[in-house]
């Protein structure tokens, strides 16, 4: 359910979606039928539904579709999971149905855009550290979604990788709470806002430094000789 809410919110059309899921190898059915669930219970209807959004324009829609019919044609096995009968109406009205995309192969594109859509790639993996190669193959997410109770997984996911933000058996919501720093990494973006990070962030300030008439900053002063290199030795030992 959570994860469906956070891939289908604006039908997709967020900086945060997930773009991807890594699942485990031999949960693909289960994962099926639970995401078609939730976006069952989520939209029982998705033409003229209003809490299901458009995509923006015709260009977008166009550029969604096609990468469904890429990831088709090279053998990847898509899934419209709308509920039944919400097909028919949505063509003209721009509200894409949900879909899933099994097993897409390295290239697609739909692999290396942002997709900004209602479709999400499922990514199977045998193991964790396979798991974590391949989040960190490719440019550092904005946003980490892990889900789980091992605890034990969750900190090698959170210490081996590098993301702008976290949720933890959640999406979206540590974007909502205004004391937690929201921004990217790399590609992504830099630097953060909210709370006391973003005054911080959006406001320039000025370093004044008054010294005082005790400063022993003379010492520092050139000509060197035995005693600068004693007090450099002395530092060393301090740091």
């Amino acid at each position: 359910m959570k994860i469906a809410h956070g891939k289908l919110l604006n039908a997709g059309q967020t900086c945060i979606a997930p773009d991807y899921v890594l699942l485990p190898r031999g949960q693909e059915a289960a994962f099926e039928r639970a995401y078609t669930a939730a976006v069952a219970r989520l939209f029982p209807t998705i033409a003229g539904n209003p809490d299901y959004a458009a995509i923006v324009s015709d260009r977008h829609h166009v550029r969604l579709q096609a990468l469904l019919s890429e990831a088709s044609a090279q053998g990847a096995r898509v899934v419209d999971v709308a509920p039944p009968g919400a097909a028919a109406a949505v063509s003209t009205a721009r509200q894409m149905n949900p879909t899933l995309v099994f097993n897409p192969g390295p290239g697609l594109r739909l692999l290396d855009e942002e997709i900004f859509g209602p479709i999400l790639p499922v990514l199977s993996y045998d193991s964790l550290d396979e798991a974590i190669k391949r989040i960190n193959a490719a440019a550092r997410p904005l946003a980490l979604y892990w889900f789980g109770t091992d605890t034990a997984a969750r900190d090698r996911v959170m210490n081996n990788t590098v993301s702008g933000g976290v949720s933890v058996n959640d999406t979206l919501m540590h974007v909502a709470h205004e004391n937690l720093p929201f921004g990217g990494v790399g590609e992504s973006g830099w630097g953060a806002y909210h709370g006391e990070t973003g005054f911080l962030r959006l406001t320039q300030q000025k370093p004044v430094l008054v010294q005082s008439r005790f400063s022993m900053g003379h010492l520092f002063y050139p000509p060197y000789g035995p005693r600068f290199d004693q007090i450099m030795g002395l530092l060393k030992r301090w740091l």
